[in-house]
């Protein structure tokens, strides 16, 4: 494309130099940088993109882009354009040179603390069951429509986006769901991405070493909608919000009628609403009120928590014009989610189970759904992630230890933190509960399936899918379930039951 076009869709954009010059892609990524290539100089929390201008002129691009005049110098014959908000138009530029893909398919977005990755990973599962062919974006997984393979971030930046979406077109997927974090909103990075639906599953305390403020965390997922208000690429999205969740009403109200709204929950308000929940180790089932009807959902999974997910889904899916008989029967056969309350072995009379949970309310909500069980003990494992929001650990204990017979605390990702600190910052939640402090988290997975007897159920939460461990020199290959299942493997056979 020609720069001159491109720049035209940016906001006031001040330019000088030749302006038609042909342009092949976009990076902000000055290593990145070649003939044909534009520069944009973003201003990150870490680094300054201004700093490796000169790097990027080196490196041959067409054309750079910036929200400052330039300071160095630079060759006459490059173009330089200057704009105050160089993420919006990086996300800009991407989705034109990768052809607008969101605009030829739908797409929904899921966003809020607790619930994208199960939210959009079912919804996912019914757009394939559905339409056969689909694409999920995610913290998990990566599907375009022909390959599956492991996340690298929640959320992509918008160059890679584009060309995931692109991908996802070009391989014939009618649909596609995504995970929209509020850091990938902070930056810009779904900017100019057209969404026919937008989730929000619910917001609590999580990510405030990088927003600060819950009011700053709310406001950085309400902007979304505000964009979506504008819907610039000429689809009409529809809001699909947790009305239970006390933000999810505040959002509501401030979208008031510019946004057409479907509220999902237990109360009576609700478009999408759950009744008679009734749930085993097994699955669960209740009845779903959606546009005068009443539906049977059946599902492989456990927890009031998932039938937010659940609900969230099928109204996503009404959303985009998917049969809700058709979704509730692809509900019944919906895939076990990797590290989301995932079920890793029975042996003894013990069953074990590996979960995500990493803030204060995930935490409570999977004791208290594996609690609901009915188990001899719960014995939870978990602990915190270093270089984090550290004001939510001693709240993580309160969750685990208000609903568990024990716990061991143990370390999450520490990071550049001692775990030692990191415990003791646990420790101080825990008051008379019952618990142990085993740095080692191998270690404490063994001890606490060791320990546990005939009828107890342990819960190895705060890692999840993840297959590493963050230490401040090095990552190591590490994974809970793994881990679980070498434990149960290796588990002494002649632990008695436990009394309550």
């Amino acid at each position: 494309m020609i720069l001159r076009d491109l720049i035209a869709a940016l906001d006031r954009p001040l330019a000088t130099g030749p302006l038609d010059v042909e342009i092949q892609a976009v990076t902000a990524d000055s290593r990145m940088v070649g003939p044909g290539t534009i520069f944009v100089a973003v201003r990150g929390h870490q680094q300054d993109g201004r700093k490796f201008i000169p790097m990027a002129l080196e490196n041959g691009a067409a054309a750079i882009i910036a929200d400052s005049a330039s300071e160095t110098g630079h060759p006459e014959e490059v173009p330089y354009i200057h704009i105050s908000d160089t993420r919006s138009a990086l996300a800009v530029i991407a989705g034109q040179l990768a052809g607008q893909p969101s605009k030829k398919f739908k797409l929904a977005g899921v966003t809020g603390t607790n619930g994208k990755t199960t939210t959009a990973f079912l919804l996912h599962h019914l757009m394939k069951r559905v339409w056969h062919r689909a694409g999920l974006l995610g913290t998990v997984l990566l599907d375009d429509g022909e390959e599956v393979k492991a996340a690298n971030l929640t959320t992509p930046g918008p160059v890679e986006l584009n060309r995931l979406l692109a991908s996802m077109v070009d391989h014939g997927c009618r649909g596609a769901a995504m995970e929209v974090s509020s850091q990938g909103l902070d930056q810009q990075r779904v900017h100019g991405i057209a969404f026919d639906a937008a989730i929000f599953t619910n917001l609590t305390q999580d990510h405030l070493d990088y927003h600060g403020t819950m009011e700053a965390y709310a406001a950085a997922k309400f902007a979304w909608f505000e964009t979506l208000i504008a819907d610039p690429l000429g689809k009409k999205p529809v809001a699909v919000v947790n009305t239970d969740d006390g933000y999810g009403e505040k959002l509501v109200v401030q979208i008031g009628d510019r946004l057409p709204v479907i509220r999902f929950g237990f109360n009576v308000h609700c478009d999408f609403r759950a009744n008679n929940l009734k749930q085993s180790a097994r699955g669960m089932e209740f009845e779903l009120t959606a546009k005068g009807k009443s539906f049977l959902v059946r599902a492989p999974l456990i927890g009031r928590f998932n039938v937010y997910n659940l609900l969230g889904a099928l109204a996503a899916a009404s959303a985009m014009k998917i049969s809700m008989r058709d979704a509730v029967a692809a509900v019944a056969e919906a895939p076990q989610v990797p590290g989301r309350m995932e079920h890793c072995g029975t042996r003894d009379g013990i069953s074990v189970f590996v979960d995500y949970a990493h803030t204060p309310d995930a935490l409570e909500n999977a004791c208290r759904t594996l609690k609901e069980l009915n188990p001899s003990r719960l014995i939870t494992v978990f602990g915190c992630g270093g270089d984090r929001d550290k004001a939510k650990r001693p709240l993580m204990a309160k969750a685990a230890s208000t609903y568990s017979d024990a716990c061991i605390l143990t370390s999450d990702n520490p990071r550049s933190e001692d775990p030692e600190d990191i415990l003791k910052d646990i420790e101080a939640g825990m008051g008379t509960s019952r618990y142990r402090s085993v740095v080692d988290r191998a270690e404490a997975i063994r001890i606490a399936i060791h320990a546990a007897g005939k009828g107890d159920i342990v819960l190895i939460a705060g890692k999840g899918h993840e297959p590493y461990q963050q230490f401040a020199d090095k990552t190591i290959d590490f994974d809970d379930r793994r881990e679980a299942r070498k434990a149960l493997a290796e588990r002494p056979e002649d632990n008695p039951p436990r009394k309550r």
